[in-house]
């Protein structure tokens, strides 16, 4: 096996300035990452530092290849951008998705939020109850919320804050459950 021999920071310098101080396997730049000189040929396989078999890299996609020898960087223009656009259809595909959770958790938490507002003969609930209602939705899901809601209704008419209180009570205790199971 090669020894590794440490890199000047000048051989660092002169890699990253040919290589436009952007990652070449995925063309990330500072200061979002840290650069790395990578080993095209690794060490591992007899490759040396001689600054034709170095390339700049990002932490990730250096500590992720790790020792093993890649066909090439990316090349062309043409495949930079594709890949950017790939990148680009990911975060906006991920992005509908999440828009989509968010407004069904939205509805969920009204539906569990409509109880306790209509038992009180009131038009809304406070922010910070709905939040409440939301974080157990996402724990239990709207079923368990609902006969949650509907004992604490049922058992504790009188106050609301005793009322919902008890309903965090019951969610907590589900939660309990399931945790032990």
């Amino acid at each position: 096996m090669a020894t590794r021999k440490q890199l000047s920071k000048r051989i660092r310098f002169e890699v990253f300035k040919r290589d436009r101080f952007v990652c070449q396997y995925c063309g990330a730049h500072p200061p979002q990452v840290i650069l790395h000189v990578d080993h095209i040929i690794p060490v591992a396989e007899g490759g040396g530092n001689e600054v034709t078999n170095l390339i700049t890299a990002c932490s990730a996609c250096n500590l992720g290849k790790g020792a093993v020898q890649l066909g090439s960087a990316p090349a062309s223009l043409e495949q930079r951008a594709a890949e950017v656009a790939e990148r680009e259809a990911q975060i906006r595909g991920y992005a509908e998705v999440m828009e989509k959770f968010r407004a069904r958790m939205d509805d969920d938490s009204a539906r569990v939020a409509r109880i306790f507002a209509n038992h009180f003969n009131e038009d809304s609930i406070r922010n910070d109850w709905f939040q409440s209602i939301w974080n157990f939705v996402e724990k239990l899901g709207v079923h368990d919320c609902v006969r949650a809601m509907e004992i604490a209704v049922s058992r504790k008419p009188w106050s609301q804050n005793t009322c919902f209180r008890y309903f965090c009570g019951i969610c907590w205790n589900m939660i309990r459950e399931t945790e032990d199971a």
